[in-house]
């Protein structure tokens, strides 16, 4: 069992699992290939003046920065992408994200009030947006990056109603 099965109660039906757009990663790419061509290029620069143990600082110190800001700039965004989920049930929406501290929001289906989305030019390139739940007492919940976010959008309208017809109909 995975990890968004893992928080479904008995017979709640798994319908869409979801990590934000790759689109997410972009800036953390970036950030990659201009750090490693940033040391490359103060590699090649400085190492040829220097001579013996001055040598070997220069590229430990390199070494040691650029691992710092890769973890930090690069690694620490594509975790956070990892461990960030978007769930919808038959039931409820459940979003998660966190490394080393979690923290996530259960919204009942019973409970919405509306589903917008918004997505600009880039987003509609993407075929991404932002996804906005309003629930019966709280502010709009905003989720951003969510891929495919019309169909999205669709399937939480046709659940919410079937929710309805289901609470209208005789038992």
């Amino acid at each position: 069992m995975g990890y968004p099965e893992d928080l479904l109660a008995p017979q709640e039906k798994l319908l869409l699992h979801r990590h934000q757009h790759w689109k997410a990663l972009v800036g953390a790419t970036i950030w990659l290939l201009v750090l490693t061509g940033a040391a490359v290029a103060l590699l090649v620069w400085l190492a040829p003046g220097a001579t013996g143990g001055a040598q070997t600082a220069l590229w430990w110190g390199v070494a040691v920065a650029w691992v710092g800001l890769v973890a930090w700039l690069c690694v620490a965004p594509f975790v956070a992408w990892a461990t960030t989920h978007f769930v919808i049930t038959d039931r409820r929406i459940l979003y998660r994200t966190g490394i080393i501290t979690r923290s996530g929001i259960d919204i009942p289906v019973a409970r919405i009030n509306t589903v917008q989305f918004r997505h600009g030019l880039i987003d509609r390139m993407f075929r991404t947006g932002t996804l906005i739940i309003e629930s019966a007492s709280d502010d709009p919940l905003e989720f951003d990056d969510i891929p495919e976010v019309e169909k999205v959008h669709a399937m939480l309208y046709n659940e919410l109603y079937d929710e309805l017809h289901d609470d209208e109909s005789p038992r």
